[in-house]
């Protein structure tokens, strides 16, 4: 019997001792067994075709809900606040979103001005009006309706170049909308953080500038020269990378999770909610803003994943600058592994459907 098989057995059964548990001796017993459940499932995932790209977000689900049982073991290692590794593990991230592009990235304002332009401007306009409008009807304490708005504010990630690829979109488009709203984010995230998240939480705009400077501009820059002259050398580093930028992001969603778990068990279920409502809206007007510029299918399904999908990473960096990582920090720690799975969703149920246009 296939492996993979096994293991997926394996899953089933530790969700069904999960269950068990949970009805005889409640939820706090279920606990090692829906980390096993969610731990055997991620891998058995890998051994199908269709499933394979599940796994990753799987695996965030199995250490997100290790840090909600286990949180003391995720703040403070002898006395040494994991919090402080947020920031450099951004920037290694954004090192390796660096090396993987190049200036030529930047050459598709030229070739697309009006695709690249209406992507960018319909992404920095319907996320943060979306997001603002979610917080202001959440009912939520500002500190955490704040966190709606930040991740709304946030530029696309790199992830929606992989979906965008995956969805027979404009690839293309996809890389130049993402490098562009990338660089802008220095000015466009703390102006829309202050005018609309101002009214829930106090922003230094000057210091949040500052702060998407270090963790994303000079780092992605960085790349861009390494990925120039000295990738040639190191070759392995691309393999390397995105392993890496893989583990950290789902290391700070455990930190932010540990942290805000309070937060989470109180008002978890309407944030996912939330959330989901924001991303899938997103994909939606994004859609439809490329269909009302009459832009052809394989650029509409760009505008709809660049529009409804964000740099969750950067927004979990800013909460943390900010110093309310256990609050504000919840709504972009929750947005990721969310916008992963749908993205997923659209990008195979786009895949298997032929586009018309010529």
């Amino acid at each position: 019997m296939n492996i993979y098989k096994i293991i997926a057995g394996l899953s089933v059964i530790c969700l069904l001792i999960a269950t068990v548990r949970f009805y005889q001796d409640g939820i706090a017993q279920a606990g090692p067994f829906l980390i096993a459940f969610f731990i055997t499932l991620a891998i058995s995932f890998r051994g199908f075709t269709l499933l394979k790209g599940f796994s990753y977000t799987l695996i965030i689900f199995a250490a997100v809900t290790t840090a909600l049982y286990y949180p003391q073991h995720f703040i403070q290692v002898n006395g040494f606040k994991l919090a402080a590794l947020i920031t450099p593990l951004i920037q290694l991230i954004m090192f390796g979103m660096g090396t993987s592009m190049s200036v030529k990235e930047f050459a598709g304002v030229i070739k697309m001005p009006k695709g690249v332009f209406i992507g960018v401007f319909s992404h920095f306009l319907i996320m943060p009006t979306l997001g603002f409008t979610l917080a202001k009807l959440s009912g939520f304490p500002p500190e955490i309706a704040a966190g709606i708005i930040l991740i709304g504010c946030s530029p696309n990630g790199m992830a929606s170049n992989v979906i965008s690829y995956l969805a027979k979109a404009n690839l293309a488009l996809s890389i130049t909308i993402t490098a562009v709203s990338t660089m802008l984010a220095p000015i466009f995230t703390p102006l829309l953080m202050k005018f609309l998240g101002g009214t829930f939480i106090q922003i230094d705009m000057l210091k949040m500038m500052w702060d998407i400077i270090k963790m994303v501009i000079l780092p992605i820059g960085v790349g861009i020269l390494f990925n120039k002259y000295l990738l040639k050398r190191v070759k392995w580093l691309e393999r390397v990378m995105p392993m890496v930028s893989m583990f950290g992001i789902a290391f700070i969603i455990v930190i932010i999770t540990a942290a805000g778990r309070s937060s989470l068990l109180n008002i978890g279920l309407l944030l996912v909610l939330l959330v989901l409502i924001h991303n899938l809206m997103g994909y939606t007007l994004g859609y439809w803003a490329g269909r009302l510029f009459k832009m052809d299918e394989r650029d509409c399904r760009t505008m709809a994943i660049e529009v409804g999908m964000q740099n969750g990473g950067l927004a979990s960096g800013l909460a943390k600058e900010i110093g309310k990582i256990a609050t504000v920090g919840l709504a972009p720690a929750v947005f990721g592994p969310l916008m992963n799975i749908t993205g997923s969703l659209l990008a195979n149920y786009w895949h298997r459907k032929p586009i018309k246009d010529k």
